[in-house]
This record gives structure tokens, C-alpha cells and sequence, in this order.
């Protein structure tokens, strides 16, 4: 789909400022952009999804740091790359990991996993919190929020659920975690 640059400059303008409509506009005119670079990077498209996700996300709260004399598609796609990047650096490093000897002996000694009544107190006492913090968003992020992470469905399922494009539902999820997250930094 190919836009004319003044309609890119005026979405990006609005979105600096905080509309919502904007930031709509430019999800849906890059998304494709980024996930399929992605996915050309990861193989693997549940990865390049979360990593498209993720570089909106960043993007758009970094929005007012655009420099409008650079492309924006390049600028959402350096971002994606440097998602990508720390994402690898982090599993490396996770795998990399040294053990000795004496450390390879002590996972043979392993306790119970099961979480002793204590855990379970917390785990309750956490999800009671986590609720009543989601319980503060508007009914529509609380609706993505639930069919996401207590329903597990995709985003093909929420879209078809609640009969909104597939990038709204992303564009409602983002902006749900980001307020959920803001909440739960008050509390």
C-alpha cells in the first residue's frame, strides 16, 4: 500500500501528540513490514509477531524522539532489529552459562517442585491483586486482557470474538498492557 509522505507526516504529528487514531494508522501501514522482516530473521512466526509487537510498543512510546528528517520505516525496522539483537543476547547468555562439576551434581538432588501452601497463599493473594488492577482498565481492554492471558486465544480468535481487524486487537492489547502496567506501578 503506498501513502503519500504528507499523510505519513500528519499521522506522525497526531501521534506525538497522542492520537489514538494515528497510532492505528501507522501500525496498520507497517505492520507488515516489520513482522515479515522478522520473520525472515527468526523463522518462526510467533517470534517475529511478539518482536513486531514489541517494536510498536517501543516505537510508539518513544514517538516524540522521531526525527522526521529520517524514514519512519527504517526507523521502525532499526528498532526491530535491536529487539531481535537483545533478544539473542539474552538467550545466549542464558545457555552459555558455566557449571562445574559439583553444580551438574546438585541438580540430581532436586526437591519437590510442588509449591508448598505458602506459594499457593501468594499465587492467590497475586492473582487477587493482578485482578482487581485489571478490573480498573475500560471494558475493552479488560476484554483483551482476559481473552489473551486467561483464555490463551490467539489474536485470529479475539479478532473474530469481538469482531475487530486483527491490528486493533494488537493496537487494544498493547495499550491495555501499557495502562495495566501503569496501574500496577501506582499500587
Amino acid at each position: 500500500m503506498e501513502i503519500s509522505q504528507t499523510k505519513l507526516d500528519v499521522n506522525i504529528s497526531k501521534a506525538k501528540i497522542g492520537n489514538q487514531s494515528a497510532f492505528r494508522f501507522l501500525l496498520d501501514t507497517f505492520w507488515s513490514d516489520v513482522y515479515h522482516y522478522q520473520l525472515k530473521r527468526t523463522k518462526s512466526e510467533n517470534d517475529a509477531e511478539d518482536i513486531a509487537i514489541q517494536t510498536f510498543s517501543k516505537a510508539f512510546s518513544k514517538i516524540d524522539t522521531f526525527d522526521e528528517k529520517y524514514v519512519f520505516k527504517t526507523w521502525l525496522i532499526t528498532i526491530s532489529k535491536n529487539i531481535h539483537i537483545d533478544s539473542l543476547r539474552k538467550k545466549s547468555i542464558s545457555i552459555a552459562t558455566n557449571t562445574s562439576k559439583e553444580q551438574e551434581e546438585k541438580v540430581y538432588l532436586v526437591i519437590d517442585e510442588n509449591p508448598t501452601p505458602e506459594d499457593k497463599i501468594i499465587t492467590e493473594q497475586n492473582l487477587a491483586k493482578l485482578l482487581t488492577d485489571i478490573k480498573q482498565l475500560k471494558p475493552k481492554y479488560q476484554e483483551v486482557i482476559q481473552l489473551r492471558y486467561f483464555q490463551e486465544l490467539s489474536y485470529k480468535e479475539i479478532s473474530e470474538q469481538i469482531n475487530e481487524p486483527m491490528n486493533n486487537v494488537k493496537v487494544k492489547l498493547l495499550r491495555a498492557k501499557k495502562l495495566l502496567a501503569e496501574i500496577i506501578k501506582r499500587s
